[in-house]
């Protein structure tokens, strides 16, 4: 299987890295299959088998383990980012990646380099062939999520890293990820997905999630539904960890946005900070004083982080996919909503931050979405529709999109090229008009890449 890579430089097709990702995408890779998973395909002994063959070097490096629904990865590139600047090695792990698989994998911001996933690929592949020999049954092997984890590891502990910000694939209890043993867990807003394996109920989602926290450990916790609040510290008395709430314990005052950047006052437990994030949205807000309550429990764990390395730090985080901003006149802003809550956010946000006169939506989703949910928060904010769907392999066809946009009254106009998509809408719009396209990461980052091609800046 050819490993997916939506950048406008594709690989080329018979180089050491396209071999390299072959062998890691000749696996089961849940990521792209359209089936749905079980509880059955779930288990930790493959990869923890994996890395003793390594040498465990998940161990090697200081952790910060962060899962939840929507906002782990803002939450976990600021923490990273804090944590370069104030001197560490940093490695940041996350998932899935927007343009390039290097993406996931990344020391002090830099992005791990073709000529490392080589090397390391061929270090891990003996020792993969060598665990999949032990379990006869194809869907015990080791996942390509697995083996992208394993190689995380052994690219943080080869480069020295003093700490890694490790975020969760998804759930978090059987997550592959979950084998660290982290200075802090972090647990970020949770909202309806994966119901197929997670559960349809908040207090089992949100159970899986806080199944990275471990026995007497730390976890903060961002702001939470009370359903999933209760669930969380169910798990966390049940363990013994000290529980830090955002929004208890570590409070913000929002102060104010300009030019795509937003200011808030954190008032933390061992500081106060007033800090600007290039980044939108009243979530990113809730990241924000999230990140700064794991920095304060890595402080309080002896770790040095000076007040002015966390401000220094966070305003130079930078995330690409969240209410991104792509162009001005039009306005054309994307972004990875991907479920009813993220959605209405989104909503939310494009009202709050922007002005502009006739609204037009591109929107395409990964297949196992909730439509009917996310197409009921956009549907009353856009004039127009455009249904197109993106280059991965479980993205929902325009179809169904239109179907249910249609319930609604709406306009809709179909592509299922997504490059396509970008340019009709442009056509469409005036120059004091909003483009927003949504709906799954991999459309955003289709988007992105559609932006770079018609030159489009911000």
């Amino acid at each position: 299987m050819t490993a997916p890579c939506l950048f406008v430089e594709a690989q080329v097709t018979d180089s050491p890295i396209q071999q390299a990702l072959d062998f890691i995408y000749s696996f089961i890779d849940y990521e792209r299959q359209r089936s749905p998973r079980t509880r059955q395909t779930w288990d930790l002994k493959r990869i923890e088998k994996l890395l003793v063959r390594l040498g465990n070097p998940h161990l090697k490096a200081k952790t910060v383990h962060i899962a939840g629904s929507k906002g782990k990865g803002s939450t976990a590139t600021m923490a990273a980012s804090v944590l370069t600047a104030a001197g560490y090695k940093t490695g940041l792990y996350t998932s899935p990646h927007l343009h390039l698989y290097n993406e996931r994998i990344r020391i002090d911001g830099k992005y791990i380099t073709n000529d490392e996933i080589v090397a390391l690929v061929e270090k891990i592949k003996p020792e993969v062939e060598a665990v999949n020999r032990e379990n006869s049954a194809p869907n015990e092997h080791l996942t390509t999520f697995e083996i992208t984890t394993a190689l995380g590891f052994a690219h943080f502990a080869r480069q020295k890293a003093d700490f890694q910000v490790v975020e969760v694939g998804l759930g978090g209890r059987l997550d592959a990820t979950n084998v660290v043993q982290p200075e802090v867990s972090v647990i970020t807003s949770i909202s309806y997905e994966h119901t197929d394996i997670l559960g349809d109920t908040l207090t089992a989602i949100a159970g899986e999630k806080a199944g990275i926290i471990k026995p007497g450990g730390v976890v903060v916790v961002a702001p939470q539904v009370e359903e999933a609040a209760v669930a969380i510290t169910k798990i966390a008395r049940q363990q013994h960890a000290r529980q830090i709430n955002v929004g208890q314990d570590v409070t913000y005052q929002y102060l104010g946005f300009d030019n795509g950047r937003q200011s808030l006052a954190v008032r933390g437990r061992l500081d106060n900070y007033e800090i600007t994030i290039p980044l939108l949205g009243k979530y990113q807000l809730d990241n924000a004083a999230t990140a700064i309550a794991a920095l304060e429990a890595l402080i309080e764990k002896g770790f040095v982080i000076p007040k002015q390395k966390i401000i220094g730090g966070m305003a130079q985080a930078q995330w690409e996919g969240r209410l991104q901003i792509l162009n001005r006149k039009p306005l054309v802003i994307a972004d990875g909503a991907h479920n009813q809550d993220s959605a209405h956010k989104l909503g939310e946000a494009l009202q709050q931050y922007f002005k502009y006169e006739k609204a037009i939506l591109i929107i395409g989703m990964s297949a196992d979405k909730d439509i009917s949910g996310i197409v009921g928060e956009l549907a009353p904010r856009f004039d127009k529709v455009i249904a197109t769907r993106s280059l991965h392999p479980r993205s929902m066809l325009t179809a169904p999109i239109a179907a249910e946009f249609k319930k609604h009254n709406m306009e809709i106009q179909q592509t299922e090229d997504i490059s396509v998509a970008l340019p009709m809408a442009l056509r469409m719009a005036g120059e004091n008009d909003l483009i927003c396209i949504t709906g799954s990461l991999f459309v955003a980052a289709g988007a992105i890449e559609q932006a770079l091609v018609l030159g489009l800046k911000p």
